[in-house]
């Protein structure tokens, strides 16, 4: 292995990590309500878990409702249950036919708990990134074994440090933009 394919590799485990970065960040909620909320959120079917939006139409009555129509009647009370037990926050209200969730307008209080959230999330994938950077960089310094002078492992050290420096920075700017949309009222 050389020098540039450990750099693409490194890359590439970066890469992830701001894609699941991105992921994370799209649920904290930020006074929208969106069916992606619902997505992680499994329930009982027959036997099996399967995700709310494979037993249930969802959608989007207003900026603050979301309504979830279940194929099966039975299943109200199960889809109900899911949500209560993945704790997102809202409390679903089963009229007998649909299940509608209503967001409550966001209280500074709550909007500085949902900044602190995404602050924890940037963190993690922070440290992640660090981590790819530290793993990355033992097997740079293993290649001084093998025949690579040592000025190509310190441009390699160097270039992947700008690789981990640019990766943190991206991270940054999706924690700004997410706190921005979280603090607008």
């Amino acid at each position: 292995m050389h020098i540039q394919q450990i750099l693409s590799d490194t890359k590439n485990h970066m890469d992830k990590t701001i894609s699941h970065l991105e992921d994370e960040l799209s649920k904290v909620r930020a006074g929208k309500i969106s069916p992606s909320m619902l997505d992680g959120i499994t329930v009982e079917y027959y036997g099996s878990p399967m995700p709310i939006n494979q037993v249930a139409n969802i959608s989007v009555a207003d900026a603050r409702t979301l309504i979830i129509q279940p194929w099966e009647k039975n299943m109200l009370a199960v889809i109900e249950k899911g949500i209560l037990a993945a704790n997102i926050g809202i409390t679903p209200h089963n009229d007998g036919a649909s299940i509608k969730l209503f967001q409550p307008p966001l209280t500074e209080e709550r909007r500085k708990e949902f900044v602190k959230k995404a602050h924890g999330i940037t963190e993690t994938a922070r440290v992640s990134i660090r981590s790819i950077r530290r793993d990355s960089l033992e097997h740079i310094k293993k290649l001084t074994n093998e025949h690579v002078s040592e000025d190509q492992v310190k441009d390699g050290e160097s270039d992947l440090q700008e690789l981990t420096n640019k990766y943190i920075t991206t991270a940054d700017k999706h924690l700004a933009a997410k706190e921005k949309e979280i603090m607008t009222v």
